[in-house]
């Protein structure tokens, strides 16, 4: 079978051999694996405590007691249907337009240009609106149940199109689930950031929705092949849909009837909130810049990968064992990532793992076709830094959040997440912007049988070289981040005192 590359137009054979089945068994077998260790390596450490996982604290400066397995694996559920569904999203349904669909690349390229541009904007949206609006207690928890028809409407509309599909369907299921994706995710993420106010327990939290993410991905990868629809686009895309469409609203029932709304303090409605206070927040000023950078190191390999299997290592059947490879590595890494963390500070270990990566693609820009074992090490090892890389930095975000609830008097963690989420966005829409620019300047011509080595090089390096460059700073600004975990114990201090005089105060207004 002949796959095209979205937005190069080029042709990669997949063909499937024996090796690559006995590959996808074994992917099979570890996914399946995984998915049974995965829990308990996550939550290991804490199988001993005895927890009260409904407690939500009114009082930041009060003791802190540790979520229960149960409620945080429901809290990082929700995450496993979403990364599922963002595989085809952004691989599949490109080529299933242009090519099975026969739009034309032009044309869904610029559908999906206006559509990213909606979704770009409208991350801060939700999250100020999430921020303000709630019903009856439910704050969050609205915002994910509103958000779940939307996704659903739009997944079956992209998944299902009629024969003679137009831009505008196009266009408009794509809308819908970016908008029904946003008023999920968004609040999820915040949601996070106010269930527990501690600097570890956080850490927990992330762990279990990028992990679920981590693992959605895998099972969007492996699902296919295991179903015997992986050549066939159209049944891959209607089993994907079947999935998604059961396991998204199971998954985000079992969040919001099994986890409460936060009670911490400061619920102050956004509109007199000062909005200075985020210019003075040095941390946020500190994260958002890492975001951009780490973003466009990652967003490069991400956007590359196929084309470097491809043309540089010549071995496009490679493609989807390495990709499990990767997301089984970060997997199984995560609960480790987790442990360190505790021991020395979430920005130093994440500061270490970029480090790791970096060094791990060193060697890179130099490999060809014969090299293909040691690419695959490469994957591993990067792979291992993935859980890493997506659970510190949201981990930290929760953290920046009390220092702008303490500046601005109010709780605007949708609004942060929201401002984050357009960051990560934008640098992996910059990477798309330098890399084919580039490689298109070097000779890159898609279709060619053998390419420039101009063009073999530039990929190469912007594969691999220029990313480590980006991250360099990252790690330096990661390793130097001025909010530990003795700092936010004196924020939470800070944010109690904060609390008990805005009560006494409105104790003292409700007597008079």
């Amino acid at each position: 079978m002949i796959n095209v590359v979205p937005g190069t137009g080029v042709k990669l054979k997949t063909t499937m051999t024996s090796s690559t089945r006995i590959v996808n068994s074994r992917t099979m077998n570890g996914l399946i694996a995984c998915l049974l260790g995965y829990i308990g390596l996550l939550l290991q450490p804490y199988w001993k405590t005895i927890a009260i996982g409904s407690f939500i604290m009114k009082d930041p400066e009060a003791v802190t007691q540790e979520l229960k397995p149960a409620r945080l694996l429901a809290y990082g559920l929700p995450g496993l249907p979403l990364a599922a569904l963002g595989l085809p999203l952004y691989i599949y349904l490109p080529t299933y337009y242009a090519r099975d669909m026969a739009l034309g690349a032009g044309v869904v390229g610029t559908v999906l240009l206006l559509a990213r541009l909606f979704d770009v904007i409208t991350d801060p949206l939700v999250g100020m609106m999430n921020d303000r609006w709630q019903w009856r207690g439910w704050r969050r928890r609205l915002a994910m149940v509103a958000g779940t028809p939307f996704l659903l409407l739009g997944t079956w509309l992209l998944f299902q199109p009629p024969s003679d599909v137009g831009p505008g369907w196009l266009l408009m299921g794509t809308l819908l689930a970016y908008w029904g994706w946003t008023l999920i995710s968004i609040p999820h993420a915040a949601w996070g950031a106010e269930l527990s106010p501690d600097y570890h327990e956080r850490s927990r939290l992330a762990a279990s929705r990028e992990g679920f993410q981590a693992l959605g991905v895998l099972v969007a990868l492996t699902l296919p092949l295991l179903a015997g629809t992986a050549q066939n686009i159209e049944a891959t895309l209607r089993l994907l849909l079947y999935g998604i469409a059961l396991a998204l609203p199971l998954s985000v029932g079992a969040a919001v009837f099994s986890l409460p709304e936060s009670g911490l303090p400061g619920r102050q409605s956004i509109s007199r909130c000062r909005w200075r206070s985020l210019l003075r927040n040095r941390p946020l000023r500190l994260l958002l810049l890492t975001y951009i950078l780490d973003g466009l190191a990652n967003g490069l390999p991400a956007t590359l990968f196929l084309l470097f299997v491809g043309e540089r290592l010549q071995a496009p059947e490679a493609v989807a064992p390495l990709l499990a490879l990767y997301f089984l590595m970060g997997i199984a890494a995560l609960p480790a990532w987790v442990r360190l963390s505790r021991r020395i500070g979430k920005h130093r270990a994440w500061a270490f793992s970029m480090g790791l990566g970096a060094l791990s693609m060193v060697i890179v820009p130099w490999l060809g076709p014969k090299d293909l074992t040691i690419f695959a090490v490469t994957v591993a090892i990067t792979g291992s830094t993935l859980g890493a890389d997506m659970t510190l930095p949201t981990a930290m975000q929760a953290d920046v959040v009390d220092i702008d609830r303490l500046l601005s008097g109010g709780e605007r963690a949708g609004l942060l997440f929201g401002l984050w989420g357009l960051v990560t966005k934008l640098a992996l829409a910059l990477a798309v912007g330098i890399a084919f620019p580039l490689l298109e300047l070097a000779g890159y011509e898609p279709g060619l049988r053998t390419q420039p080595d101009s063009a073999l090089w530039t990929l190469s390096w912007l594969y691999a070289g220029l990313p480590v460059l980006l991250k360099l700073p990252c790690i330096w600004v990661a390793w130097h981040f001025p909010l530990d975990e003795r700092m936010q114990a004196k924020l939470r201090r800070s944010i109690g005192r904060q609390y008990r005089k805005a009560k006494s105060t409105t104790d003292g207004t409700d007597n008079g």
